[in-house]
């Protein structure tokens, strides 16, 4: 036997440990590349959706703002027609009214603009979206202190004129944003779940609308944020609000009243779009996320 000839099993040059020819063929012995496996990674976790920068930031910065306002006012020196504006629990009763009027203006806006733009993308009435369309801008186009003397004028002064104005004003966004994501799905997905049995309603229900929603969920957010600024108005219809304390310390030319009425309007805009933001996050489809 020649020694130089390798047996036919031996690895050859260069061939990593466990790697044999035979006949041309390479081969690894059994349970070689089991061994050789990198570990499985670990699965990724979804990222939290709300962290705690966006949670305590803003409330803290409110915090502060109240509380140098209100330091403010215990060394402000008032004289008696500004102390009686702020008696008897009025700012509390003017803050709860603005937040009223928010409220359930919003609650109507969004009971009437989120059916009526369900039902102007259907089949049947897409010929009227752009009528309702048209006279949902005529009413944002309509100055608001134009619209609620209107209002004043038709239905008498009180909450109810303020009301009604704050949804014809508030309506836009929330019917547009309906219609834009409801139209903006994709057919193909559409027709698939068609494809698969589902009915229209479920079809509604299961696919478009959670599609849908993070352009509903940012017409509702604009539509609180107009509906706290437009409630200041309410006081020229006897809708009360904090509106009162502005047009008090503008009439009486009190600087502090006008002050607080404009700090306390601010805070509630910010809070509320603070909360809508918060809300806009939690309730969107973990499946619409960009993972990065």
């Amino acid at each position: 036997m020649n020694p130089s000839r390798k047996p036919p099993h031996s690895p050859g040059p260069g061939r990593p440990e466990g790697e044999h020819e035979v006949k041309g063929v390479a081969f690894r012995d059994v349970g070689e590349a089991e061994q050789e496996a990198p570990p499985p990674e670990e699965p990724l976790r979804d990222p939290p959706r709300i962290t705690w920068q966006k949670l305590t930031f803003l409330p803290a910065v409110l915090a502060v703002v109240l509380l140098v306002t209100w330091l403010w006012f215990r060394n402000a020196d008032l004289d008696s027609i500004a102390q009686n504006a702020l008696a008897n629990g009025n700012v509390w009763l003017r803050f709860r009214q603005h937040i009223e009027l928010t409220a359930i203006s919003t609650f109507f806006v969004l009971i009437i603009a989120i059916p009526l733009g369900i039902l102007l993308t259907r089949p049947g009435l897409r010929k009227a979206a752009p009528v309702a369309m048209a006279l949902a801008n005529i009413g944002q186009a309509t100055p608001a202190i134009g619209l609620l003397a209107l209002l004043v004028i038709w239905m008498g002064i009180g909450m109810k004129a303020a009301l009604f104005g704050m949804v014809i004003y508030a309506v836009l966004p929330v019917l547009s944003n309906t219609i834009a994501g409801l139209k903006g799905n994709d057919p193909t997905l559409l027709e698939a779940a068609r494809g698969i049995g589902m009915s229209p309603m479920g079809v509604l229900r299961k696919v478009e609308l959670p599609l849908a929603v993070p352009l509903i969920l940012a017409g509702v957010r604009t539509a609180l944020v107009l509906n706290v600024g437009t409630a200041t108005l309410a006081t020229f219809g006897g809708g009360g609000g904090l509106g009162d304390l502005i047009t008090t310390g503008i009439t009486n030319q009190r600087m502090a009243v006008l002050v607080l009425g404009s700090i306390l309007t601010v805070a509630l805009a910010l809070l509320v779009d603070w909360l809508a933001s918060l809300a806009e996050l939690l309730l969107r489809p973990r499946g619409l996320e960009v993972k990065s």
